[in-house]
């Protein structure tokens, strides 16, 4: 049967294909360590408890009928309040879209600002910005990062693709890196946005940025999170933030995502989302609104939840570390943001035990998954070529002792290579 073009060219989730893998497994009784999913395992990280009650509370209180399109006023009232306190943003509640999570959000600006066959510029590694622009018929253009530079691309590497093009999507920290941008180089990327619309005549639609910053508020050490609009004020009228509860609060499952921006983005972006029907809930809003207003439970829980992840992200950090000083063909950049370490597992090309030539990067993951009982995502899930072997790990389902316990079988499976 004939489908769309769309449908016949358009790439599933490359993440859920190896979630699948290990189903299998797991349903033969493997227990795998599973460091692919950029989610939070509720039994190790819940939701703060103020809001669960709240969230309860709300549904006994029968406040389950259809939101506003655009989010409870309530709500966009807390959040302008709390990008005001968090960040020193200012933006009144009518410049702020709440969604059922940030996807929505992502979809809705390429969207409202992207026409078919338009430029959209953005880095590999990055998450979904392939497949957005496949949904809206972009001319997808992906720049390619370097280690060197924590896979945070830079001024001159975008330089060359701006010209007449209608978004720039960025993230910091970045899914699936961790990384983030350092001050200077963000500046310079901000500096090329103003350069370029300058050259844009009367009417002609900007050079917009997209700027996701859901784990924001997830950042560890002396990284600083940055944001173009504080480092840049005159880009206010240019930039559409993506932000939202799930990755701070652990509340992937709440799905209460904010995107905020120019009033005139932002208005044409709630008249999708409405038509997708991609609001949240409505009790999960009450319960958001009130739960943003008070700051004792708002710090208290981020305390917590940072300490616990940067626990460990430097254990698998430094685990990685002790595997290369002791001469195996890995890596891992320092954790700065959100759930994810970056890891080099450098083997394509090796043999394994009964054979197989490990061939790419997916080969390695695979086969760490049988022999380790330990799964990462490619980067070439984000965009890259399979012959980059750098990977995401992602913490948030693993206890500690997992993470603590994963290390000497990664070294065991890779003592095994030839």
């Amino acid at each position: 049967m004939s489908v769309s073009v769309l449908a016949k060219n358009l790439r599933g989730s490359e993440i859920i294909k190896i979630a699948g893998e290990i189903n299998e497994l797991k349903r033969q009784g493997q227990n795998i360590a599973n460091l692919t999913i950029g989610d939070f395992d509720s039994n190790i990280y819940p939701i703060p408890t103020e809001l669960k009650q709240g969230i309860v509370e709300a549904y006994n209180d029968n406040q389950t009928n259809y939101p506003p399109a655009d989010g409870m006023l309530n709500l966009r009232e807390s959040v302008s309040a709390f990008l005001k306190s968090r960040y020193a943003l200012d933006y009144a509640p009518n410049q702020i879209l709440i969604s059922g999570g940030s996807r929505p959000l992502i979809y809705s600006t390429f969207l409202a600002v992207v026409d078919p066959g338009d430029t959209v510029v953005f880095p590999t590694p990055s998450w979904n910005n392939n497949h957005y622009s496949d949904l809206t018929s972009a001319n997808a253009i992906m720049i390619e990062t370097r280690a060197e530079n924590n896979f945070m691309p830079t001024a001159d590497e975008i330089r060359p693709h701006i010209k007449g093009a209608a978004l720039l999507a960025l993230c910091s920290p970045l899914n699936p890196t961790g990384t983030m941008f350092n001050k200077k180089d963000l500046e310079e990327i901000c500096d090329l946005v103003i350069a370029e619309n300058k050259t844009r005549a009367a009417g002609e639609k900007p050079l917009y940025l997209l700027y996701d910053q859901i784990y924001s508020q997830l950042t560890f050490g002396v990284h600083k999170h940055y944001d173009p609009v504080t480092l840049r004020p005159e880009l206010k009228d240019y930039t559409i933030f993506i932000d939202g509860a799930s990755k701070c609060f652990a509340a992937t499952g709440v799905r209460v995502g904010w995107g905020f921006g120019p009033a005139n983005v932002i208005d044409n972006m709630k008249a999708i989302v409405g038509h997708m029907g991609a609001w949240s809930p409505k009790a999960e809003q009450v319960a958001m609104a009130k739960f943003l207003t008070n700051d004792t439970y708002v710090n208290n829980y981020l305390t917590q939840i940072k300490a616990n992840i940067q626990a460990s992200l430097n254990t698998l950090h430094e685990g990685f570390q002790q595997l290369k000083a002791e001469g195996f063909s890995v890596d891992s950049i320092e954790p700065m943001g959100a759930i994810y370490l970056t890891i080099k597992v450098d083997y394509a090309g090796k043999t394994t035990p009964d054979g197989t030539v490990l061939k790419t990067s997916a080969d390695i993951n695979f086969y760490l998954i049988k022999e380790a009982k330990v799964a990462f995502v490619p980067f070439s899930a984000f965009g890259t070529g399979e012959d980059v072997n750098w990977f995401r790990a992602s913490v948030g389902a693993s206890t500690l002792q997992d993470i603590q316990q994963m290390i000497p079988r990664i070294k065991e499976a890779l003592s095994k290579l030839k």
